[in-house]
């Protein structure tokens, strides 16, 4: 049965290996006593970015020396820190949040396994959870996609992959690029209900709903910053529940059947091809 260890002795004793270690995303209080002790008692902290990490550190009182790692790190560079992390503890952090969800450390934790170093996750806060967690919208299932492409092809692309999961999608997005990944889910996804959290943890948390087209214009009046977490709930009905006739004969009276299959599978999640073939059928009728 785990108990819950004094602080020093959670500093002491650490195994040699790789601990990845969670970290506040916006509440510096929102840190494990056992992260905490990691972060004490690891020889080195291999971080995104000094400063950032440095205002935690100091916020808790720890001096444990602090090294610079991103995905822009050498190979000579994560080869040292594995070599080190061979023979005694280091830790590796993201600026905010779970290292390696949409954060810096794959390959790194890829090459400790593959060579044998010891790797131990230390868990904590994560944006992705505690946005669907304020969100109200469906949780039994979810994916986390990661952020949206830029270029605009490229996101209506990714968006028209996703058409067919029936679960809550979740999405990282900046600030400045809100509104225009707004726009792309209301051209794909019209009706379906979105939710933006923003300065989580913070003083002004928000976690505003809606759909897509009235959240852009919101955020285009007020253009937010920083990192942000976008969710877009399942399909209006579920293939299991979708009727799909009925949903092309109502698409198919404002439509061609090419759109209308389109539309319909966007709503259901249900195959494009096979609903094009039954719209033209019920054409013909």
């Amino acid at each position: 049965m785990n108990t819950l260890l004094p602080e020093s002795d959670l500093s002491n004793d650490l195994e040699p290996g790789l601990y990845i270690v969670a970290t506040p995303i916006g509440n510096l209080g929102d840190i494990t006593v056992r992260a905490l002790g990691v972060l004490r008692g690891v020889s080195l902290i291999a971080c995104e970015d000094t400063r950032v990490t440095g205002k935690l550190l100091k916020a808790h009182g720890i001096s444990t020396r602090m090294q610079r790692y991103d995905d822009h790190a050498s190979e000579e560079t994560r080869a040292r820190l594995l070599e080190r992390a061979r023979n005694v503890p280091v830790a590796l952090v993201s600026d905010a949040g779970t290292p390696l969800v949409s954060d810096p450390g794959y390959r790194l934790v890829r090459e400790a396994r593959e060579s044998g170093v010891t790797v131990t996750s230390i868990p904590g806060a994560c944006a992705a959870v505690v946005g669907l967690t304020l969100s109200g919208l469906p949780n039994d299932r979810f994916l986390f996609a990661g952020f949206l492409p830029v270029k605009e092809k490229a996101r209506a692309d990714v968006l028209e992959e996703l058409c067919a999961v029936d679960a809550t999608l979740v999405f990282y997005e900046t600030g400045p690029r809100l509104e225009r990944s707004l726009r792309a889910i209301a051209q794909v996804w019209p009706q379906r209900e979105v939710a933006v959290a923003r300065e989580l943890t913070k003083l002004h948390e928000e976690c505003r709903s809606g759909i897509a087209a009235d959240l852009a214009d919101h955020y285009s009046e007020h253009p937010p910053k920083g990192e942000i977490v976008l969710l877009v709930g399942p399909p209006v009905e579920s293939a299991s529940k979708a009727d799909p006739d009925a949903l092309l004969r109502e698409a198919l009276s404002e439509m061609s059947a090419s759109k209308a299959a389109k539309e319909v599978a966007k709503a259901t999640g249900l195959d494009r091809q096979t609903l094009y073939a039954r719209a033209v059928e019920l054409r013909a009728e």
